[in-house]
């Protein structure tokens, strides 16, 4: 059965171009990739870095990017992006994208905004934070926010629920009088034109309850507010870690074991996830993110929305388009290709038959043979002798033709 009368909302994050407030706390130049490329493997077996294929290291600052991602997310079933807002009193970070998205009408793609709410620290040990920018709540800062927010809602492209338009909050149990906040933007919107709004918390950080705080729906934001057991005893890890390793089946399991059908909550899928490059031994790892699971995921996901919701309400949010640092993404990579994007197609068709879940440890977790451990010395000390003869040679030009003579003559023989 197609899926026509659902919609696929896809996460999205901007911090794919420099900003000087990122230059400045992170080292110059820094995006989302520098965190990205470092990432290494924890364990024998586990996929890291993930690295782009397609698209490649891409920079949202030019439109072109953001066009061959808005073609590629609707080829394959996407219906809408939601993007990440940075909003502290008046101050905006990672935001040029938006606005030139914004103003550009090429930009053909359905959006809401997911306000992020959080401050921004860097971590240093598992008890202290540098607080980098403070999310204060000021006094008029309600006020401020949804007038900020107002060009965008007012733009035809803003996905809508019943016709209001849908603003999500990432963390809402955070601000001092929620309701309060609520009820200033629900009469801004009435007072300027844009109709009532459809406001929706974000199931993050233990908060489940969306209804108290005054929203109008909740949305899951895998894998928060889970409780399924780790693997961790069943890896080889190559320093000490701290984090939880979780099979991906169990998971997607917990969630859709879930029972939505008296309560306005939309269902969330994540491809895959593995924040290590951002958080090292800290890390929460999803073993055998694999398409085929992540199709499994969502087809059901679908099932279920379809019982719970009502046509206009039926919508399926996926976590995420570009998340690369925290191993999520539904853009190509080097491993699983359009792999992601070919299996939201198939469930977007109603061509997916997927259900069963796959969930095996990594083919190698034994810790190495004290022979593979001499053999990796040797190769890497081999390496790095042949570089430096390589490097002794280029400077001693005519012994280097001799060489190179040589070994001609012996490639004609």
């Amino acid at each position: 059965m197609a899926t026509d009368d659902l919609r696929f909302i896809a996460f999205f994050l901007t911090q794919f171009h420099p900003t000087p407030e990122n230059s400045a706390w992170w080292g110059e130049g820094f995006t989302e990739w520098t965190s990205t490329t470092r990432a290494r493997p924890l364990f024998e077996g586990h996929y890291q870095p993930h690295l782009p294929a397609d698209l490649g290291f891409y920079d949202l600052r030019l439109r072109t990017s953001r066009r061959q991602q808005i073609a590629m997310a609707r080829r394959h079933g996407i219906d809408g992006f939601c993007y990440h807002y940075y909003w502290f009193s008046g101050r905006r970070l990672l935001h040029e994208p938006l606005f030139d998205m914004l103003a550009d009408s090429a930009s053909d793609m359905p959006f809401c905004l997911n306000w992020a709410n959080e401050s921004w620290s860097r971590r240093w040990n598992a008890a202290e934070h540098e607080v980098l920018l403070e999310q204060r709540y000021l006094p008029g800062d309600d006020v401020r926010f949804i007038e900020d927010a107002a060009p965008f809602l007012r733009d035809p492209r803003y996905l809508r629920i019943d016709g209001a338009p849908l603003l999500l909050v990432y963390r809402p149990q955070q601000m001092p009088d929620c309701a309060g906040w609520l009820c200033t933007w629900r009469d801004y919107a009435r007072d300027h034109g844009l109709g009532e709004l459809h406001l929706s918390a974000v199931m993050t950080h233990g908060n489940q309850d969306y209804r108290s705080l005054g929203f109008d729906s909740g949305v899951e934001f895998p894998p928060h507010n889970m409780q399924v057991p780790n693997v961790n005893r069943s890896l080889s890890f190559r320093a000490p870690f701290t984090g939880n390793v979780l099979q991906y089946a169990d998971v997607a399991q917990h969630y859709l074991a879930r029972d939505y059908r008296t309560d306005t909550v939309f269902r969330t899928v994540v491809p895959s996830w593995d924040n290590s490059a951002r958080t090292g031994a800290r890390a929460t790892v999803l073993l055998n993110g694999t398409p085929a699971n992540y199709e499994s995921w969502l087809h059901r996901a679908v099932e279920r929305t379809r019982a719970e919701r009502e046509p206009e309400q039926r919508l399926v949010f996926i976590n995420a388009w570009n998340e690369w640092a925290e191993g999520c993404h539904l853009e190509p990579d080097q491993r699983h290709g359009h792999g992601f994007l070919h299996a939201t197609d198939r469930v977007r068709r109603g061509r997916s038959e997927a259900l069963g879940f796959g969930a095996n440890l990594p083919a190698e977790t034994a810790p190495p043979t004290l022979g593979q451990d001499l053999a990796s010395v040797l190769r890497t000390h081999s390496a790095y002798r042949v570089g430096a003869l390589r490097m002794w040679l280029n400077r001693q030009p005519r012994l280097k033709a001799a060489v190179a003579r040589l070994i001609g003559r012996g490639d004609q023989a």
